[in-house]
């Protein structure tokens, strides 16, 4: 049963799940994961990025990158200011790539959590062409169980709750017409999972 399952079992079943989703899924460490990162936008041949203000991204050593090297290199990089709100979503829209840290990933299907406020727009997830999840090792539950649960007890000690959560599988795809699966119908065409281990 994954609810007794340790950290590196609920990494096996989110490798069997990314592959039925049709996600690439990559595990790296914190001193890699930059190069991973550009790899991946490389493989996808990216110009342009657009991230949360997100302080993880300083905790896991990318603000740097973010701010001044990945510029360097040639992407254009945007990130979410609330202050200026249409600004962000039309990056967003542009944006080949948008790059988020997972919440809470759900092993059993293959899902990330993502918890919105001023900081982190739901449009970063939704609208590039491309979209990188970047999931903590740390952050994986056995399934959608443990998500509601921790969702409800922060309500029910009256603790602040995003007032959007995205529960987001791989790309977008839809088999509603004809029963033919097609990907990217409502969002991004491909999606990448990259696991860290914790430090």
């Amino acid at each position: 049963m994954l609810k007794d399952a340790n950290q590196d079992e609920l990494v096996t079943v989110l490798k069997k799940q990314c592959e039925v989703i049709h996600t690439q899924l990559i595990e790296t460490t914190s001193s890699e994961l930059s190069g991973q990162i550009r790899s991946v936008m490389k493989q996808f041949g990216a110009k342009s990025v657009v991230t949360w203000k997100d302080e993880r991204f300083s905790q896991f050593g990318l603000e740097e990158q973010l701010n001044n090297r990945w510029p360097e290199e040639g992407f254009d990089v945007h990130i979410w200011d609330p202050s200026k709100k249409r600004e962000n979503i039309e990056a967003a829209e542009k944006a080949d790539v948008g790059i988020t840290f997972s919440d809470m990933t759900l092993a059993e299907s293959g899902t990330v959590v993502l918890f919105s406020d001023a900081r982190k727009g739901r449009s970063v997830s939704l609208l590039p062409k491309t979209y990188i999840a970047i999931i903590p090792k740390r952050s994986i539950v056995p399934r959608m169980t443990q998500a509601t649960s921790y969702i409800h007890e922060k309500i029910k000690k009256g603790k602040n709750i995003a007032s959007c959560v995205n529960f987001i599988t791989g790309p977008s795809n839809s088999a509603d017409i004809e029963l033919n699966l097609v990907v990217g119908v409502h969002g991004p065409v491909k999606a990448t999972y990259i696991i860290v281990n914790d430090k």
